[in-house]
């Protein structure tokens, strides 16, 4: 989920890798993790470029009946100081939430708090920000009804919200592009075309990347000029690096295996 500016990214959490970790959904991206510990060094790597970022990083703890448990991004929707608990689309994946929900309350007060309506469903994955306007994907786990949750949610802060509708052969919106800065979206080819974001905010742009780099599409813009980046996409790391960039390359071979990327593993509170 990249709801938030790169200004406001101070605080996440993130969740660790259970024993179970092998039976997590793998139907794009991956076909499956195979190696549980290289899995959990490459979270423990992904934290430390967090850290060394300045970024406060809480940890909660894993949950072995759930092993997509880590993909936390999908679980909360925070914008502007609040939050919204969704409901996921994958059926398996709902039992996350309490541990997720009691942890929010506690540290940003009930009052902050809301609760999406049993009907809609919606994965955090399925929302990017580009200064005040929310992209939502529509997809195999966000449906009209969530779409409809979210944008009232947002009117509260006067946002915009723009329907993007997401192929068949891939997860979410942030499966396929990101916001590396505050005025960028990447995006893949084969899969999006820069004319489904509409009109942009002025000095703002959608760049466009190889289709083969799609999963490299996925990054996280940080305080101080530096980006988080899967490693093995020259293109995009390449694109990163001519905008002034620090970019901090992240192994994410067995996180990718569960579908899992980048964003996917944390929420910025």
């Amino acid at each position: 989920m990249t709801t938030v500016t790169i200004e406001q990214k101070k605080r996440l959490f993130c969740r660790l890798v259970p024993d179970s970790y092998a039976g997590a959904l793998a139907n794009f991206f991956g076909s499956g993790p195979t190696d549980i510990e290289l899995a959990r060094k490459q979270h423990q790597t992904y934290q430390n470029a967090l850290m060394d970022a300045g970024i406060e990083v809480h940890v909660l703890d894993a949950d072995e009946r759930h092993p997509d448990c880590i993909f936390v991004e999908d679980q909360a929707l925070f914008v502007d100081g609040e939050v919204l608990i969704p409901n996921v689309g994958a059926p398996s994946r709902e039992g996350e939430r309490p541990p997720v929900e009691a942890f929010l309350r506690e540290q940003l007060g009930d009052e902050k708090v809301h609760l999406m309506d049993s009907n809609a469903k919606m994965d955090g994955g399925d929302v990017i920000r580009l200064h005040n306007i929310f992209y939502v994907g529509k997809s195999s786990r966000t449906n009209d009804a969530g779409i409809d949750e979210f944008r009232k949610f947002l009117d509260r802060f006067g946002y915009e919200l723009r329907v993007v509708n997401i192929p068949g052969n891939a997860l979410h919106i942030t499966s396929l592009s990101s916001t590396p800065t505050d005025d960028i979206i990447i995006a893949p080819e084969g899969y999006l075309t820069a004319k489904i974001f509409g009109e942009l905010p002025q000095g703002s742009k959608v760049v466009m990347m190889p289709e083969e780099e799609a999963y490299g599409c996925n990054t996280i813009g940080l305080p101080g000029n530096k980006v988080l980046a899967a490693k093995g996409y020259p293109t995009v790391i390449k694109f990163l690096k001519e905008l002034g960039l620090e970019v901090v390359e992240i192994d994410m071979s067995q996180i990718r295996a569960a579908d899992g990327s980048l964003t996917c593993m944390s929420v910025f509170f």
